[in-house]
């Protein structure tokens, strides 16, 4: 059948329920705005319904609207999976692929592992994108990007379809200053061990933070009142007497040994995350999803060998 719209109309009724505002969603497509409003009310026209609501002061995405927007999202995205998938026939390896990380993952894993992708993927070139677990999920189902690396366990049932690939298996270490009582022994700590003490944690939003509460869940330990936006921070704060903290074996190097704190692995079977490759099913990009995991599980079994022989764990 002949379609009322085009692809370029349907990107302009996203940008708008997006932005919520006329003149930013122009600015976002590169047009001027009253193209773009033209172009809005000739799709309101063909399709007979009314998907926003303008005022001088804001804009309102309507009940049907929002079904429309996330129908044209989709269709944006098994478009642009056209393309792409037209683009990587002749080398699936090459071209460029948007990955999202995040940031209790981006700092560690990547410096390290650039030199093994490099190798194991020379033509393939990657835009990273650092953001929280949530905001990943969103831009991934959107389309906004190819891939993301993240944790699963705090997540998983989000994932809902989404194929994933564990790269490696990280394991949780509690950091403390050199004359703190956990800092004598070299042994896996326990959950009685840890027990009442005030432990420091990231900020809401991030998945370590659940992740880290999950494996005290026995231990009754207590939240420190400050909230830190990154490792870097938390590990800091140890250092000037703040209190403990988990962090995930993944930082250890950069953090804990950096500052000269002590660490101790932590004991139980959930006290490590899963680090994981995940993307839509039937994407385009599987090819190179699963060499780029690859390519991750080497580097990280590599820095896992050298963090097990300087700690001596």
């Amino acid at each position: 059948m002949s379609h009322p719209f085009t692809l370029r109309q349907l990107e302009y009724v996203v940008a708008v329920a997006d932005e919520l505002s006329f003149h930013r969603a122009a600015a976002r497509c590169h047009v001027s705005q009253p193209t773009l409003s033209t172009q809005l009310a000739q799709v309101e026209d063909l399709l007979g319904v009314t998907l926003f609501e303008r005022s001088q002061r804001k804009v309102l995405v309507t009940a049907i609207g929002r079904d429309v927007v996330a129908r044209a999202r989709q269709l944006l995205v098994q478009a642009d999976e056209l393309v792409r998938a037209t683009e990587r026939v002749g080398d699936p390896l090459s071209g460029t692929i948007r990955l999202g990380v995040i940031p209790t993952i981006s700092p560690y894993l990547l410096p390290k592992a650039t030199p093994t992708l490099r190798k194991k993927v020379p033509r393939l070139r990657i835009a990273w994108v650092e953001e929280k677990t949530d905001v990943l999920l969103r831009k991934l189902r959107d389309g906004e990007l190819e891939g993301a690396i993240l944790a699963l366990e705090t997540r998983d049932a989000e994932l809902g379809d989404l194929v994933r690939d564990v790269i490696a298996k990280d394991p949780f270490f509690l950091v403390t200053p050199a004359g703190h009582a956990l800092a004598v022994k070299k042994t896996p700590v326990t959950q009685a061990e840890l027990r009442d003490h005030e432990l420091l944690l990231l900020e809401e939003g991030h998945c370590f933070r659940d992740q880290a509460l999950e494996a005290c869940s026995t231990a009754r330990v207590r939240e420190g009142e400050f909230r830190a936006t990154s490792l870097s921070t938390l590990v800091q704060m140890v250092a000037g007497g703040a209190g403990i903290t988990l962090i995930p074996a993944l930082a250890v190097d950069a953090e804990a040994r950096r500052a000269r704190l002590r660490v101790r692995p932590l004991a139980g079977p959930g006290a490590h995350r899963t680090l994981a490759a995940i993307w839509r099913k039937h994407s385009s990009v599987e090819p190179a999803m699963r060499a780029l995991t690859l390519a991750l599980r080497e580097s990280s079994m590599e820095a896992a060998e050298s963090r097990s022989r300087a700690f001596k764990f």
